[in-house]
């Protein structure tokens, strides 16, 4: 099959199309055709070396985290799952790879293709849309008449977790561009922060939850806008002891990111506020439930650019940008 590979790691590497053996799904994994892909920041940062310390991947690495396709084969212990079936997925760490025309992935990691949807709206889906989950549901444990902030409200995980955070009956801000600000607004957000020209952190007040997935400075004037219990979740990081123990990383390095997050936490603590950092999970149980709010209309699919296969290094290229709303999808199988 035909697949682009990470060679070596290193900022601005070009991934190299290259012919690997077709994969073999193992008892409780299923083939899939793929027939779309999508572009997230996640694979630059693989790609560029930030991640080495905590994710277990060693080049040549075919890299990709989202997918939609056909199940062409089941393992032998698959129930869920038949030849033919239209799915989509993000597939765990340590076994991704969906910059390809084929991947075996397990199981527990797919979900059915929202019906209403074509491959490439479904392959921009799951690791974002996984991303807002596990913020807003899980760990924001966000409540009908709470308040939410959500910044970058105009990429890949804004768009989804504004129209999720709608959908669970909270007030939204968001940091945007005016140029953006039509799009949120659109997508549910009540009130849009113009990130170049105010100041989000002296406009608001009074939140339950923030969604940061910017810098270190925008992280901390966070901190500002909560609320006496309120939460402050990260997907951009520090790292926080939490996670460090979750990923069963060495001694070593869980000591370097308890440094890393020790003034966040501290401030937060302060504050009377949780900070935490959320690194997203493969969950095809979640993904069936986000599948079933698009279906019913509460989520849409949010593309910007659609490229063929033979440009996926000009789609990385066009996310590395900054410039796209929403997501960037690569279409494997015309």
């Amino acid at each position: 099959m035909k697949a682009y590979q990470l060679e070596r790691y290193g900022k601005g590497q070009r991934l190299i199309l290259v012919e690997r053996p077709d994969p073999v799904p193992a008892s409780d994994e299923v083939l899939v055709e793929i027939h779309a892909t999508a572009i997230n920041q996640l694979d630059g940062k693989i790609r560029d070396g930030a991640f080495k310390p905590i994710l277990p991947y060693k080049p040549p690495i075919v890299l990709g985290h989202d997918l939609a396709g056909i199940v062409t084969a089941v393992g032998a212990g698959v129930h869920r799952f038949k030849v033919g079936d239209a799915v989509y997925a993000r597939p765990r760490d340590g076994q991704i790879g969906t910059f390809a025309e084929r991947i075996a992935i397990h199981e527990a990691d797919l979900a059915t293709k929202p019906a209403g949807l074509s491959m490439a709206e479904a392959a921009s889906i799951p690791l974002v849309g996984l991303t807002a989950w596990q913020v807003l549901v899980e760990r924001g444990d966000l409540k009908r008449g709470q308040k939410i902030l959500i910044h970058a409200g105009s990429g890949g995980v804004g768009t989804i977790a504004i129209q999720l955070a709608k959908h669970l009956g909270a007030t939204v801000a968001t940091t945007a561009s005016a140029a953006n600000a039509d799009l949120v607004r659109r997508l549910g957000a009540d009130i849009v922060i113009d990130y170049k020209t105010q100041d989000f952190s002296e406009l608001l007040s009074g939140y339950d939850v923030v969604l940061n997935s910017l810098n270190a400075k925008t992280l901390e004037k966070s901190l500002k806008v909560l609320k006496l219990g309120g939460k402050l979740i990260s997907i951009s990081g520090p790292p926080d002891p939490a996670f460090a123990k979750a990923q069963g990383l060495n001694p070593v390095i869980r000591l370097v990111l308890r440094l890393m997050s020790a003034g966040i936490r501290r401030k937060a603590k302060r504050q009377g506020v949780a900070y935490s950092f959320l690194f997203m999970h493969a969950d095809g149980e979640q993904l069936g439930k986000l599948g079933a709010l698009i279906d019913h209309g509460a989520i849409q699919a949010v593309v910007d650019r659609i490229f063929p296969f033979e440009s996926l290094n000009d789609a990385v290229d066009y996310v590395d940008s900054g410039r796209a709303k929403g997501k960037v999808v690569v279409t494997v199988r015309p």
